[in-house]
């Protein structure tokens, strides 16, 4: 079936679908299984000592990298894409946004606290998120070494705008602070919550006939606008 073709994959009786409901279950159970081994691994890759210190314009003043954990022993520094030049913040990166702020009191049960951050000049990524409605912390790195050092830690280009959405994750632990992880690309779709509902719907994300697969996506409040040119992210695998 592909976007434009609705026509249901096939019509069968509900002993058919229970047979091949059960069938489709094993296969989930097995995905789960490996994503499981996966969180394993990425919890148990080294971590490297943090041996620069980094600065960050936030609605608190200046604060370095080991004050935004906020009192916890784990980071979660998430890049938004918004260029120093920029008015608006990168539509993929504000998808994923929308799903920070109900997550947020779960994060922080776990000793985690989850911060975005962007080069763009602090009032713009605030007048942004006012716009958008947000309340999680988003901190300006415009004048720090923070994006050179880990924009790009695996060694992997940067969009045509110049940006890279990547999310690194840092521990303190006896006093120092470690870089313990970084995710890129699809790698972070996990994150995207909607994706995830869209994709238990009979047609799911319905992109097969789109010129690229998040041609689709909009700022929240701009479902039902004529698509215009803007800056986003390309996520492709």
């Amino acid at each position: 079936m592909t976007a434009n073709d609705h026509t249901p994959p096939a019509i069968g009786t509900r002993e058919e679908w229970r047979a091949a409901r059960l069938a489709l279950l094993e296969e989930e159970k097995a995905h789960m299984r490996r994503y499981d081994k996966l969180v394993r691994q990425r919890q148990r890759l080294p971590w490297v000592p943090v041996d620069k210190t980094y600065r960050f314009e936030t609605t608190r003043g200046t604060r370095s990298l080991e004050e935004l954990f906020d009192g916890r022993s784990q980071l979660l520094l998430y890049h938004f894409m918004f260029g120093p030049d920029w008015t608006r913040g990168c539509i993929g990166c504000s998808f994923l946004a929308d799903h920070i702020d109900g997550a947020m009191p779960h994060v922080n049960a776990r000793d985690i606290t989850l911060v975005c951050t962007s080069r763009g000049p602090l009032e713009r990524l605030q007048a942004y998120r006012q716009r958008m409605g947000w309340q999680f912390e988003w901190v300006s790195s415009l004048h720090s070494d923070y994006n050179a050092d880990f924009d790009d830690p695996l060694g992997l280009a940067p969009d045509a705008v110049g940006e890279t959405s990547t999310l690194n994750v840092f521990v303190r632990h006896d006093g120092t602070v470690y870089h313990t992880y970084t995710g890129v690309s699809r790698g972070l779709e996990v994150l995207d919550g909607a994706y995830h509902w869209i994709d238990h719907a009979p047609r799911g994300r319905d992109e097969d006939g789109l010129d690229y697969p998040q041609q689709w996506w909009r700022r929240h409040d701009e479902y039902g606008q004529p698509e215009a040119p803007t800056v986003m992210s390309s996520v492709t695998d």
